[in-house]
């Protein structure tokens, strides 16, 4: 099973990045069977006022259909792409208090998941 917990140690990773640029967070999801998909939709409902107060932006989110192209184990239940302001602000967000409640029902609702933060491509 994925880590679903960020640690300290990750954030700390994360904020050497840090360029005070918008980023956007990938979440890959794979839900549990008991539930899963419901208890996450419960946790949008929880945690989706509060991304908003840190300027964050839920871009896009789906549900994963078959793999058109992917190794045993790739598929995915689920996929959002979230834009903060910067690094700062997501991390900010998750030491929130009421984040912290919200966050249970996330982690009780998953199986899997990566957050991995994205920027545009530069060409």
């Amino acid at each position: 099973m994925m880590m679903i917990k960020v640690t300290a140690a990750d954030i700390d990773r994360f904020l050497a990045e840090n360029d005070d640029q918008p980023i956007v967070m990938l979440n890959l999801l794979r839900f549990k069977a008991d539930g899963g998909r419901q208890r996450y939709l419960d946790y949008l409902g929880m945690a989706g006022p509060i991304v908003a107060r840190y300027g964050a932006e839920i871009l896009f989110a789906g549900d994963g259909g078959t793999a058109l192209c992917a190794e045993p184990g790739q598929q995915w239940d689920a996929v959002a792409l979230v834009r903060y302001p910067n690094r700062a602000s997501f991390v900010e967000m998750i030491a929130d208090p009421a984040y912290a409640v919200a966050d249970p029902i996330r982690m009780s609702a998953l199986e899997e998941a990566v957050l991995q933060p994205v920027s545009a491509m530069k060409m």
